[in-house]
């Protein structure tokens, strides 16, 4: 293994704080709350399914967004 894939793979072992997760985790992390709240706390149920379904759409955005630019990468190094 090389050098970049030994490191990532300790950081991996190591664990994940809050500071490596980036701003569509914290984003979905924060839709499960609000649904959560709104579903138990507030007894909208209804608003809080519908929030719920947020965490996945976000994600899924997110990692449409970054194979877009792993793809854009690898045709800029194959030129």
């Amino acid at each position: 293994m090389n050098e970049a894939s030994e490191a990532a793979t300790n950081r991996t072992s190591a664990g994940m704080n809050l500071g490596d997760l980036g701003p569509a985790a914290l984003a979905s992390m924060g839709s499960v709350a609000l649904a959560l709240y709104f579903y138990y706390v507030r007894g909208d149920k209804q608003r809080g399914q519908f929030i719920g379904l947020w965490p996945s759409t976000i994600l899924a955005l997110a990692t449409y967004l970054q194979l877009e630019q792993i793809k854009q990468t690898l045709a800029d190094h194959d030129d």
